[in-house]
């Protein structure tokens, strides 16, 4: 491999900074290259094509070996900064004593908007594309970098077909360079399911260190990790990287991962890691094809709310966009789709058919003690009221540009008004049985879905354009008082917010919020729990259904989908119930 300039290896990690005595690590004989074994090809290219990372430029270099045959898509290892570790000499000795499947290697560099003149400098892309959450990196690769490496072809003519299993795909890198390659798995495990970490960057640049918290929140994903890291890497303004790791192969135990790790007591370079590197191929890549498998994790609330084989199922699909899911007493599920002005009703069997041709644009509605559903009509800023038997429908009240909307038991209810960015803060209304109306809170950036807790007692707002969903006691003339920033949500990297919307609580009192991240739940306390993505990874709005009130209804996008708990839902229209106090 080529060597990097001076700037990008301190970058890389490739140089140590002054720390203690550190052993040196020899390379065994899988690093080393061998007569008699087939040496592979090294393709090289630069790749400037990118919309992801637009104006940016990188080197690409592809090993491919001696044993690929076109016929069959290779498995493929992704190596971050060009790759390191003596790949190509370690894949080779692996390859032909069939340790590990027939794979291409792509090596890509990080990358470099380059100046418009000799006086500017270079904008270096690294931190950004390595130490970044979210998807992007993953699209990168997927939608740009590896259609570009099957444009190759080899010296003596063969094609390159990569595979797109990703129990076929094994992605690492050093540093910044090993926490992108776990965000690609981690944002996609459909398409890498292994991970190589060399003194992994799980600190606090730009959100690492949120990955030992979510580890332990998510169902656990059909990832295998491989560690390594020495207890004299850096401890610098980010973090410390030996506490981080330790603390990242912790949180990995707890959630019930595959995954091994080598401790030594090695600096921010890569001596260790390519001394080990052939073992943690070997690691990586046991049992294949045998597929990666999701541990059990040890969070004793993913335990206590999810049943063991009963995921997400897809209700109903081709909606334009899905909201307002409200549950009837028996616990049939309506939905509506807003831009196709129709609300669409889930039988207790499952079916689902349309219920009103027109419903004037309904987003968030909801059922009331009388049984009527109560919709906020966006085309004619009404709260209107349904009769389901006859569906004939009358205004309960105008001039309320609402959003969502809970009915209490005595059926009086609660609306949230947003108004769009900039224009001035949103308004949360009261408004009577009769209709009477009044704001009885001003002042969140974006209110969005709201609820009552299942006693009652308190309404639940969140700000869709903050982390926050906040708390209200509610006075016995329906006017709010103690009002608190109190449910404290996640947000993703890609995004200013949490994006927080719908919101529905269960008996036992814990809250469950629509979010960027999918639906993050929380217990009376304020603390998320749980966070369960939807299968599309969208999600707007949710509510309890079924005949048991025990299966969460989630509309998301053009879809609504259902997973039943082993909780029950509780009714806002129904009497209250007073849970159990929450532990400290």
């Amino acid at each position: 491999m080529t060597k990097l300039p001076f700037f990008l290896a301190l970058l890389c990690g490739a140089f140590t900074l002054p720390v203690g005595a550190e052993t040196d690590y020899p390379l065994t004989e899988d690093s080393k290259p061998h007569a008699g074994v087939p040496a592979g090809e090294l393709l090289k290219f630069n790749f400037d094509r990118s919309k992801i990372f637009p104006g940016t430029t990188r080197e690409v270099a592809v090993y491919v070996p001696r044993q690929y045959d076109p016929a069959t898509p290779a498995c493929v290892y992704v190596g971050q900064d060009g790759g390191g570790f003596n790949a190509t000499e370690v894949f080779d000795n692996l390859i032909a004593r069939k340790e590990i499947p027939v794979l291409i290697g792509v090596f890509i560099r990080p990358g470099v908007m380059p100046a418009t003149t000799t006086n500017a400098l270079d904008r270096f892309n690294r931190s950004l594309e390595y130490d970044g959450l979210g998807p992007d990196y993953a699209r990168f690769l997927l939608t740009e970098l590896f259609p570009a490496v099957e444009k190759l072809a080899t010296a003596d003519g063969r094609t390159l077909r990569l595979s797109t299993n990703g129990n076929d795909r094994c992605i690492g890198g050093a540093s910044s360079g090993a926490v992108c390659a776990f965000t690609a798995a981690w944002e996609h495990p459909d398409a890498f399911s292994r991970v190589f970490s060399c003194i992994g960057t799980f600190v606090g640049l730009r959100g690492g260190n949120e990955y030992a918290t979510l580890l332990r929140k998510y169902e656990p994903k059909a990832i295998r990790v491989f560690q390594q890291d020495g207890t004299n890497d850096l401890n610098l303004y980010g973090g410390d990287w030996w506490m981080a790791n330790l603390e990242m192969e912790r949180a990995l135990t707890f959630a019930g991962y595959e995954h091994d790790h080598v401790w030594g007591d090695g600096g921010h370079n890569g001596k260790h890691a390519t001394a080990i590197f052939p073992d943690a191929m070997r690691f990586l890549w046991q049992g294949w094809p045998e597929p990666v498998k999701a541990g059990a994790s040890k969070n004793q609330f993913l335990h206590e709310l999810l049943i063991p084989g009963a995921n997400w199922q897809l209700v109903s699909s081709g909606h334009q966009f899905t909201e307002g899911p409200a549950v009837n007493a028996r616990g049939e599920v309506f939905f509506n789709d807003i831009p196709a002005s129709k609300t669409f009703k889930i039988a207790l069997d499952g079916s689902v058919i349309e219920f009103l041709a027109d419903s004037k644009k309904a987003n968030g509605q909801a059922f009331g003690p009388d049984g009527k559903l109560y919709s906020i009509a966006t085309a004619s800023n009404q709260i209107v009221v349904c009769d389901p038997a006859t569906k004939a429908s009358t205004v309960l009240a105008s001039e309320i540009q609402g959003n969502d909307i809970v009915v209490r038991s005595d059926g009086s209810m609660y609306v949230t008004e947003p108004f769009e960015r900039g224009q001035k803060p949103g308004n949360v209304w009261f408004i009577s049985a009769t209709g009477a109306k009044r704001i009885v809170d001003t002042g969140l950036k974006y209110p969005n879905g709201l609820t009552l807790s299942p006693d009652q007692s308190l309404l639940y707002v969140d700000d869709n354009r903050s982390r926050w969903v906040y708390s209200y006691q509610i006075l016995a003339d329906g006017s709010l008082a103690n009002k608190q920033r109190y449910f404290h949500l996640h947000e993703p990297d890609t995004a200013d917010d949490s994006g927080a919307d719908g919101m529905h609580c269960d008996r036992d009192g814990r809250l469950y919020v629509a979010t960027r991240l999918g639906v993050q739940i929380c217990d009376q306390a304020g603390r998320v729990e749980l966070i369960l993505p939807t299968p599309n990874g969208r999600v707007a709005n949710l509510t309890f259904g079924g005949k048991d009130f025990d299966t969460l209804f989630c509309t998301s996008g053009d879809k609504v989908f259902k997973r039943q708990l082993k909780v029950k839902g509780a009714l806002p229209f129904a009497a209250p119930i007073k849970p159990a106090a929450p532990h400290l």
